[in-house]
């Protein structure tokens, strides 16, 4: 019998996931959640973009085995729970839908209004953003209570951390059904409140513009201050590598997002970062940002 919406699941309730959009990200969680034995459907908008999640979920499982992070059989038994599609329908039968789609509140609730309509009411519906507000997306549907934060860091199969972000409509059961399931993929939560950048990116997004701002001032090289940073304070990556791996286009809608929420300078993005964006320079991901990746190894770039 199908439960009244009024009805929460219970935590033991999730069986099947589905993730909207198969980037990076995506892709990233696609891969913990098949591996921790969680049938995973993926969906993407076009068959060319779905063919590329599935060779970036399948790359990502190859090199855990290769590094000895996965046993070959469980590869097999992983790959064997991923499906990825282009039929938004498909997701209408699983118990959580992870969205992980473009850090833009309008395109996130075009989604979220769609997925409405087809899935039944008992499903959770968990977004990915690092900074927007959770209660603008649950507000855009009829299951408020069911919509949460679930916010992964990059790389999705490394990073332990999650965070489970409860908006004011979020009941607690929900919280207790998506802190248990981020467990279940090996990973450790922590609650945040529903403000953008929650806790990480509250503290990492001024760490990160202040380093552009050395920068554009003089302070010091791209060299020097990733230098300074891993040898003096201990950090794996100084901030201008980090930035790469982040992408500097996402850091600046980050930027823009908490800067529009809290008006505090440190939110503001420099104008160099908005010069770099402008230019295509967001990083790895485009060969080039504050360092360049079309050399072997990277050399820092000849910015400020």
């Amino acid at each position: 019998m199908r439960r009244r919406s009024g009805d929460a699941p219970r935590p033991n309730q999730i069986r099947t996931v589905g993730i909207i959009g198969g980037g990076q990200m995506g892709s990233g969680i696609a891969q913990v959640c098949c591996v921790a034995g969680f049938p995973t459907l993926v969906y993407e908008q076009t068959e060319a973009m779905a063919q590329r999640a599935r060779s970036t979920v399948k790359r990502g499982m190859n090199v855990a085995v290769e590094r000895g992070k996965l046993e070959q059989t469980a590869h097999v038994a992983a790959c064997e729970r991923v499906t990825v599609t282009t039929q938004l329908q498909a997701l209408a039968g699983v118990d959580l839908i992870i969205e992980a789609v473009v850090e833009d509140l309008a395109i996130k609730n075009g989604v979220w209004r769609e997925l409405d309509e087809r899935c039944p009411p008992e499903t959770i519906f968990a977004s990915n953003t690092s900074s927007l507000t959770i209660a603008a997306m649950a507000a855009a549907t009829t299951r408020s209570a069911r919509v949460i934060g679930l916010h992964f860091f990059n790389p999705v199969p490394v990073m332990r951390l999650v965070e489970v972000v409860r908006a004011v409509q979020t009941s607690d059961e929900s919280v207790a059904l998506v802190t248990a399931f981020a467990r279940k993929l090996g990973k450790e939560p922590i609650a945040a409140k529903d403000r953008p950048g929650f806790v990480v990116n509250r503290l990492l997004v001024p760490y990160l513009l202040d380093a552009v701002r050395a920068l554009e001032t003089g302070v010091a090289t791209v060299h020097d201050i990733d230098l300074g940073m891993r040898l003096g304070a201990g950090h794996p990556m100084g901030p201008f590598a980090l930035l790469d791996l982040v992408g500097l286009d996402t850091l600046l809608r980050m930027a823009d997002i908490m800067y529009e929420e809290y008006r505090d300078p440190r939110f503001a993005p420099p104008p160099l970062l908005r010069r770099m964006v402008v230019a295509g320079f967001y990083g790895q991901k485009s060969g080039k940002g504050f360092w360049d990746y079309s050399q072997d190894p990277p050399r820092a770039s000849e910015i400020g």
